[in-house]
């Protein structure tokens, strides 16, 4: 004996889950965050999917579809501003203590909180006799890396190795004495970093993390390229250090205008003036040359398209052409 099917929506369960997902973000107080409302909606769309299953009822399965699920708001740059970084700097450095030389090296090498609790006593190398490097021991992606210092930064772990001799508890190889753990370590940093933002006048919000985006930045604005500060960081994509890298207004305009005054990638203008125009063959081999050139030049301001590939075919054309009159100069064999 057949059962009397029920409209899905009609469903009891069905409801229920609706009533449900109306409520994900709008009951709550405060709302749920981005990332608790995806795991949810993920949780009952499988639920759905099942009693579709097992009630042979297909339609439930599309109560709640991919595109209802939210995305991720996307991670932005957070590097400190320059006034800010400046004030956080000098208090660090009037402090003068453990605390503000920790957290100087992050500021100037980059590395994360973790990485610095890790650190060894001999983390310092010398690459060459005038060159060195700080160790920066396996961290969150599994990775090690040596990242370039100079005076001031070797000035920093100089007195990071001060303060750990001063300190009660026994060596035991790393240059940031643990009272406990790692994890107390890196709290107490963290509590430390609050307290001299709240004492700077500067917002309390701040976390360590921020000063390795400002590392970053720094190092961009200062010309070192993209690969270079992705291997900096210790990273292992690409799309990973564009999250950490602010790149406003000002840092688009420097690049254009140096684009403009010293362009790179232009073929070379071909050395010619009126006074000093060969005759002969010389001449009509310098006019090729002169033509193939506005050619190029007049192509590559095209968009994509067929008439940029039209132009490309006719400039290999005269590529063939100049070598050919090339070889009518060439003694006959």
């Amino acid at each position: 004996m057949n059962r009397a099917r029920r409209h899905p929506l009609q469903h009891p369960l069905a409801q229920r889950l609706g009533r449900a997902i109306d409520s994900i973000g709008v009951s709550k107080t405060p709302p749920l965050a981005t990332a608790s409302c995806i795991n949810l909606l993920v949780h009952l769309r499988g639920i759905l999917n099942e009693l579709a299953w097992a009630e042979q009822m297909p339609d439930l399965a599309q109560l709640l579809r991919r595109e209802d699920i939210p995305r991720m708001p996307q991670r932005l740059p957070r590097p400190l501003t320059a006034q800010q970084d400046q004030v956080l700097q000098k208090e660090l450095l009037r402090r003068n203590d453990l605390g503000g030389n920790a957290f100087l090296l992050i500021r100037h090498t980059g590395m994360r909180i973790g990485e610095c609790a890790d650190l060894s006593c001999d983390c310092l190398h010398s690459t060459t006799p005038d060159q060195w490097a700080i160790h920066v021991p396996l961290g969150k992606l599994k990775t090690e890396r040596m990242v370039p210092v100079d005076s001031f930064i070797r000035q920093l772990v100089q007195r990071l190795h001060f303060f750990r001799s001063l300190d009660p508890l026994p060596a035991d190889g790393l240059l940031l004495a643990r009272p406990h753990t790692k994890e107390a370590l890196v709290r107490q940093l963290r509590d430390y970093l609050h307290e001299v933002c709240f004492a700077a006048g500067l917002p309390t919000h701040i976390v360590p993390h921020q000063l390795r985006h400002t590392y970053a930045t720094e190092m961009l604005r200062s010309g070192v390229s993209f690969p270079t500060v992705m291997k900096l960081l210790g990273h292992s994509s690409p799309d990973m250090t564009m999250l950490y890298l602010d790149i406003a207004l000002t840092d688009l305009q420097r690049e254009f205008h140096l684009a403009r005054s010293q362009p790179r990638h232009l073929a070379p203008q071909p050395k010619l003036s009126g006074a000093s125009t060969r005759t002969g063959l010389g001449g009509l081999i310098d006019s090729l040359l002169a033509a193939q050139h506005a050619l190029e030049m007049f192509r590559r301001s095209l968009p994509v398209g067929a008439p940029r590939s039209h132009l490309d075919r006719l400039s290999n054309r005269l590529t063939k052409i100049v070598s050919e009159a090339r070889k009518l100069g060439s003694p006959s064999k």
